[in-house]
């Protein structure tokens, strides 16, 4: 349709007109125009309750959004950060039994996914006790792991879920999945926790305050569950499969990690936490992972036309929308996957976001004009990832620890990049048909 039409167009789809737009010079005139013209309230309301069976009284994505924020920056995101580091060190390094095994196998999206979401829970929803014991590292590494399992069964049907198109037999799975995990982060059962983050004390807060029931509130952890470590594995598997194809890529950041962690106090093997100052001095890491989530990222960014109007595009013309239509914004194609804007946009390159001098690339152009928006896996405008800073600092220290710790490589030379898994379209990260076979050990 963009090769046909251009970069505007309208499509019926299940008896909704949706017009899509693929200019990435006019997406702020979109993301940054007010709830009352378009509105991206209704349609995250109905992706709560068809997925999740969340219903919340007076409830308002804003208003949530503003309550939430603080407990995502500043010295909050500190100790969200230095907790997900003991948690993941929990999760990868705190079995003693595990140094002795040798080589293992197993899928790097499982192992990914299954370490961060794990990690992440801990870090949120709090752990076993404080301080930490070997026995309460145990029970942690066993109940997050009935999370994470009794999760992935759930998510694994989501796109399904979503669109109504479950089976008899999906609709037992996503039942059993669904009341196993409302038990497993009831308030009551989440009360007993320890260490339980600031975002999860503010959260449950403001459900009480909206008088949510704790049946409700269950519910709403779930959702939350999937929120905020939803995309975190698939965008470390997809980094670390990238990396481990590149041998390039993997030893520049092999380098820029021994450079950095060993310029630091602590010894690399010897850190209680990896200080953010370390964390903001990787710039080839965070090149690496722009570009994995340039190539995998495809949230579509949906807002429901509230009244007839006219918007201008930046290239002058102006377009008209319906009230009742809705409109689309898929970065993925534009600007993440414009050839315009980058050389074999197809194709990884580790350094695809690095000047010469080694800092963060941001000039990026489409028709001779510089791009603001050329990147978007964390959505923009007023529906912006909060979560972003944490997220970024989780999937660096994990990628971190993984090479700082573990021997590892593919399980075969020949091992393929795989396809994604078209269903996904629209919820984030990309995942792949099929999980990637590799080989670890912890390093000697």
């Amino acid at each position: 349709m963009k090769e046909k039409h251009g970069d505007i167009f309208t499509i019926l789809v299940g008896g909704r007109y949706v017009t899509v737009l693929l200019d990435p010079h006019s997406y702020d005139m979109v993301v940054w125009e007010p709830r009352t013209r378009l509105d991206f309230h209704a349609y995250a309301v109905f992706l709560m309750e068809r997925i999740f069976d969340v219903q919340l009284p007076h409830y308002n994505p804003s208003d949530e959004k503003a309550k939430m924020k603080p407990t995502l920056l500043h010295r909050d995101l500190q100790a969200l950060t230095e907790a997900m580091y003991t948690n993941l060190c929990t999760i990868l390094l705190g079995d003693p039994t595990e140094a002795g095994r040798g080589w293992r196998e197993t899928g790097l999206l499982d192992f990914s996914y299954s370490c961060l979401l794990r990690a992440g829970y801990l870090t949120l929803y709090g752990v076993e006790v404080m301080p930490h014991t070997q026995d309460s590292q145990a029970q942690d590494r066993v109940h997050s792991a009935d999370v994470f399992h009794t999760f992935r069964h759930l998510e694994l049907l989501l796109p399904k879920l979503a669109r109504g198109s479950l089976s008899a037999g999906d609709k037992d799975r996503v039942r059993s999945a669904k009341d196993r995990l409302w038990k497993l982060l009831s308030p009551a059962r989440l009360a007993l926790r320890a260490h339980r983050s600031s975002w999860l004390e503010s959260y449950l807060r403001h459900l009480e305050e909206m008088g949510v029931s704790e049946e409700m509130q269950a519910r709403a952890l779930v959702l939350q569950l999937w929120a905020t470590q939803g995309n975190m594995g698939p965008a470390a598997f997809w980094l670390l499969l990238f990396l481990l194809k590149n041998p390039e890529a993997l030893a520049a950041v092999r380098r820029e990690l021994e450079h950095v962690l060993w310029g630091t106090e602590q010894s690399g093997s010897q850190f209680t936490t990896i200080p953010q100052k370390a964390l903001d001095s990787m710039p080839v890491l965070d090149s690496v992972l722009s570009e994995s989530l340039r190539l995998t990222a495809a949230p579509f960014i949906t807002r429901e036309v509230v009244v007839d109007l006219t918007m201008p595009l930046a290239d002058g013309r102006e377009f008209s929308l319906r009230r009742g239509d809705r409109l689309l914004l898929f970065p993925f194609l534009s600007p993440q996957k414009d050839p315009e804007i980058y050389t074999d946009p197809e194709v990884f390159k580790y350094n695809r976001f690095l000047n010469p001098d080694g800092s963060e690339k941001k000039d990026f152009y489409k028709d001779g004009k510089r791009l603001k928006n050329y990147n978007m896996p964390w959505g923009a405008g007023h529906n912006q990832c909060l979560g972003r800073s944490y997220a970024v600092n989780s999937i660096k220290q994990f990628v971190v620890l993984m090479l700082t710790h573990f021997d590892l490589e593919l399980g075969s030379a020949d091992t393929e990049v795989p396809e994604f898994d078209l269903s996904r379209y629209g919820f984030g990260l990309m995942q792949p048909v099929h999980d990637v076979l590799i080989r670890y050990r912890i390093q000697q």
